[in-house]
Order: structure tokens, then sequence, then C-alpha cells
């Protein structure tokens, strides 16, 4: 069974940084792809950025430039770096690993950012 958890949301002003966290436990890391989505309420969750299966990285255009995920197998951790964060990114952030040739995936439970002033 494969468990992510998310950690680094919280509360930040318009224009500030926030670094994300997924720890993915219970996989063997290389087998998987992991990105990250974000939701709001009475909308669909939305891709914000991911690994693909050549292992380059898709963002959403409207994070590029802003956003930045980067992976630790080392520590089977998935990073989320956001900068220049405006209230359009308030949302649920969710971490998601898909696994290469079963396509089978898995969700965390999700970490709150609040952009407000």
């Amino acid at each position: 069974q494969v468990q992510l958890v998310e950690f680094g949301g919280g509360s930040v002003q318009p224009g500030g940084s926030l670094r994300l966290s997924c720890a993915a436990s219970a996989i063997t890391f290389s087998l998987y792809t992991l990105g990250w989505y974000r939701q709001t309420p009475g909308k669909q969750r939305e891709l914000v950025a991911r690994v693909l299966s050549d292992d380059s990285i898709m963002y959403a255009d409207s994070v590029k430039g802003r956003f930045t995920l980067s992976t630790d197998s080392a520590k089977a951790t998935v990073y989320l770096q956001m900068i220049l964060l405006t209230p359009d990114d308030t949302a649920v952030y969710y971490c998601n690993a898909v696994h290469r040739l079963t396509r089978r995936d898995s969700w965390g439970q999700g970490t709150q950012v609040t952009v407000a002033s």
C-alpha cells in the first residue's frame, strides 16, 4: 500500500514562498512517477507539476517560472518549491504517485496552502 504524506502547507502573504514535501513509503521509489496537484472548493483537481515517464517535468502554465518540482530518491521524497505566490495559488495541494508499469495511482491526504494579505 503506497503511503504519501505531505508537509509544508500554511499561510503566506502574496509574493511569499513555501516548500511542500511529500514523503513516500512502502514503495520502490524508482518505479513511480510523482507529481503535485491542487484543488479549490467547487473545482476539479488540477495538475501543478509532475514527473513524466521520461523523467522530464511538466508544469501547469500558471506556475511555470514560479514553482519547481524536485525529487530525492534517497529520501523517497518529492518537493514543490513555490515562489511569488499569489492568492490564485490558494488550494489544497495533493501529492500523487503513479506506478510506471501498472499506471495505478495513489494520493496523499493533501495540505492547505493559503495566500492572503
